[in-house]
């Protein structure tokens, strides 16, 4: 019997281990070292063996009529006219990819994660937008374009000894899983019932990465599934445009006629067959279930399906990605919503509205805003209690005793805080990831997952519940521990839906009857979303593009003196360059192509993220929501950023916010512009006259501060650094009250 030790987990986190390891696994190997820190020299490792890292990318957005130096209004859409729209990307635009800039990224992917990753999750939406009358799109175009990518992926990831193999799908080095986005077919949105066109042509397009036995599944409903790690790890790519509240073509996933209940019920039946081989799931698809007080994604009987899944199978899944929101950001599901089966509830009305298909600036801030108020409302960990004690020491879940034995404040208050998140393990919440894009909207950014690949290798052993010996596991929320059964053959339950026109009509709500998934036994432990174990998420690095740096454009205005200064734009964003004239008239790119670390969660300072576990994304979750946010939270006063108090705080290198970290030819290019100014006596005069009426109306203006630095940093971040700091502080934060150079909240 030996004690499992895993890097970068506390110790305390696990009890007894219930079966024994090689010593050469006792600890992560150095594969499991954070991806920017391995040697070029491990390129050489065979690629039969797990690296513990994955890729995730989304929304390419390829565009073919892309124009450098063309305009970046809606107008024009990076197609036509002079304008500011950079050789590899309009950043903070809403124009779609330059082909140079997806070229660009698989060959950075070539040349820095090749042979470092075990398996890539492609998240879909690789066509254009129809974003311009004078070039509409075609369905041979979507398709052409998708076909371009995945030329890419055989490019970088194909097999080069792969002569006269009949099988498609051994064509690649490792294990790539696309799945549909909304602009990936024609019209956009719309996605019938299948089999259709659509599911047909990509059954082709995609046919290296589909396996044969899924192939059946594909084309009746886009769904699939891939076994990434033989008998350890499977992928479900989920055709979530069947759950897209805005896809006309169908009516969400209560009704047995609808594709939605039955993808949900094949996603059902899979992950109960996944819990008896005792293997694990990752469930990826494009559009996320995003859900806030006042507006969703999907259709609430799907969201509703989705959520229950992730209760009962949490011993089975390992986590969820998304993308289509080019938005960097996560999503908590909470358990207690589920009102599938609760007769209490059957009367309850679903007050959502659908949110728009395709964020713009304004509603990504409202939406982001109506996160943190949701998150606002969890339980506070015990005050005064450390992150150790919450997590499920003795003084925190053993009845909270203190030295002298006797039940202190602290202990008490600790139990009521795990009761209310689900225990030690947070068993209340589901967790999903929604990665940002390569499309430029902010910048093109990748992510690397990394997770943990101790005893892997060896033969599935006894994994019983002693190891997680003492751990609180309190009663779950929600209806679904109200219908566990030991049987694979379950009842019949019905959920009532009812919609608010039926309601006023008087007219009686149908009963729709679904298969209950059976949740864990109560022996059984908790699953690696929720406890580090094997195939536990452990971190992400995310990289990006700084196109502003790259693309060395842009050194002086243009002679209209027009800015990009104005209210946020309600659906096109022309961008930050807009109004500017690139200072060559041809591209002169002085800095190579390259990505970025922009932070990595495993030494991230500001989300102090131990794992990417459930427990850890509630506790960030929360500590976003504090608009009293505890000391260490607060951003000094005096200080606009935590950048100035973390070094280690990536987006200080954006490229945005100071011309410090321009490269010095830049510099030196705007000290010639500014010195050989002939008129400079006139345009310090207009300057001063501009900036003595921006003084007047910012006096009349509100001024707003936002005083924590996680919620900052988790907005910062979630543009991918390209917001100026002061634009967040007025747009996210609280309305102050202004006193000489400092300022006070008003609470």
């Amino acid at each position: 019997m030996r004690m499992l030790v895993v890097r970068s987990i506390p110790a305390f986190l696990f009890c007894v281990v219930c079966y024994a390891l090689p010593p050469a696994q006792r600890l992560l190997s150095r594969e499991q070292a954070p991806l920017h820190s391995i040697p070029d020299a491990q390129a050489d490792t065979p690629t039969a063996a797990l690296k513990g890292r994955f890729l995730h990318i989304t929304d390419l957005h390829l565009d073919p009529f892309y124009n450098y130096h063309s305009n970046t209004d809606k107008e024009h859409a990076c197609h036509h006219d002079r304008g500011s729209a950079g050789r590899h990307g309009a950043e903070t635009t809403d124009c779609d990819s330059p082909i140079l800039l997806i070229n660009e990224t698989f060959t950075w992917i070539a040349e820095n994660l090749r042979d470092k990753i075990d398996f890539v999750i492609w998240t879909g939406d690789s066509a254009r937008h129809d974003n311009d009358e004078a070039y509409p799109r075609t369905e041979e175009q979507v398709v052409s374009l998708n076909k371009l990518v995945v030329s890419k992926f055989v490019e970088v990831f194909g097999k080069e000894d792969n002569i006269d193999d009949p099988d498609p799908t051994n064509d690649f080095i490792i294990p790539i899983i696309p799945t549909f986005g909304n602009n990936d077919i024609l019209p956009h949105n719309i996605f019938p019932q299948g089999p259709n066109k659509w599911t047909k042509t990509y059954l082709n397009v995609w046919r290296k990465f589909i396996p044969e036995p899924q192939r059946h599944s594909f084309e009746r409903g886009g769904w699939f599934s891939v076994e990434v790690i033989p008998n350890q790890l499977t992928v479900f790519s989920l055709n979530t445009l069947y759950f897209f509240d805005s896809n006309s073509a169908v009516d969400g996933c209560a009704r047995k006629s609808e594709p939605g209940y039955e993808q949900m019920d094949w996603l059902r039946i899979q992950l109960q067959i996944l819990r008896k081989r005792d293997m694990k799931a990752i469930l990826m698809g494009h559009v996320p279930p995003a859900r806030t007080q006042s507006k969703e994604s999907w259709d609430e009987s799907c969201w509703q399906k989705y959520t229950l899944w992730m209760q009962q199978y949490r011993d089975v899944i390992v986590g969820s990605l998304y993308g289509h929101m080019n938005i960097d950001h996560f999503l908590l599901q909470d358990f207690a919503d589920v009102t599938l089966g609760n007769s209490d509830d059957d009367s309850a009305v679903n007050i959502r509205t659908a949110m728009d298909d395709e964020l713009s600036v304004v509603s990504a801030a409202n939406y982001l805003e109506e996160l943190r108020t949701d998150w606002s409302k969890l339980p506070d960990p015990p005050k005064g209690g450390s992150k150790k004690n919450a997590r499920g020491q003795k003084s925190a879940t053993k009845g909270g005793k203190g030295k002298k034995g006797k039940k202190g404040k602290k202990g008490k208050h600790g139990d009521d805080f795990l009761d209310r998140i689900g225990g030690t393990w947070a068993e209340r919440f589901s967790m999903s990831l929604v990665g940002p894009s390569i499309v430029p909207n902010y910048f093109p950014t990748l992510r690397v997952i990394e997770y943990n690949t101790t005893g892997l290798s060896d033969t599935k052993a006894d994994q019983a519940s002693s190891r997680f010996c003492g751990k609180k596991r309190s009663k779950l929320f929600g209806v679904a521990d109200l219908h566990e059964s030991s049987d694979l053959d379950l009842d019949d339950f019905e959920w009532s839906t009812q919609h608010s026109e039926s309601q006023k009509k008087g007219k009686k709500h149908k009963k729709n009857k679904f298969k209950m998934p059976r949740s864990p036994s109560k022996t059984s432990p908790p699953g690696p979303g929720y406890s580090p174990q094997s195939l536990t998420w452990l971190g992400y690095t995310q990289y990006f593009a700084n196109l502003t740096v790259i693309n060395n454009d842009f050194v002086k205005s243009s002679t209209d003196g027009t800015k990009n200064d104005g209210p946020l734009p309600a659906r096109w964003n022309k961008g930050k360059h807009h109004g500017k004239e690139p200072k060559d008239k041809k591209p002169k790119v002085k800095t190579s192509f390259k990505f970025e670390v922009e932070y990595d969660t495993r030494t991230d300072e500001i989300y102090k993220l131990d794992d990417l576990t459930v427990r850890s994304y509630v506790e960030l979750a929360g500590r976003i929501g504090q608009y009293k946010p505890t000391k260490g939270d607060v951003i000094k006063e005096g200080l606009s950023t935590s950048t100035k108090e973390d070094p280690s705080f990536a987006p200080a290198d954006y490229g945005v916010r100071s011309s410090k970290i321009l490269p010095p030819e830049v510099l030196s290019s705007q000290d010639e512009v500014s010195t050989s100014s002939k008129n400079k006596k006139d345009d310090d005069k207009k300057e001063k006259k501009k900036e003595d009426k921006k003084k007047k109306k910012d006096k009349k203006k509100k001024q707003r501060r936002a005083i924590n630095r996680v919620w900052f940093t988790f907005v910062q971040r979630a543009f991918v650094g390209t917001h100026e700091d002061e634009e967040i502080h007025q747009e996210f934060g609280s309305p102050v009250k202004s006193k000489d150079s400092t300022w006070e909240l008003r609470v």
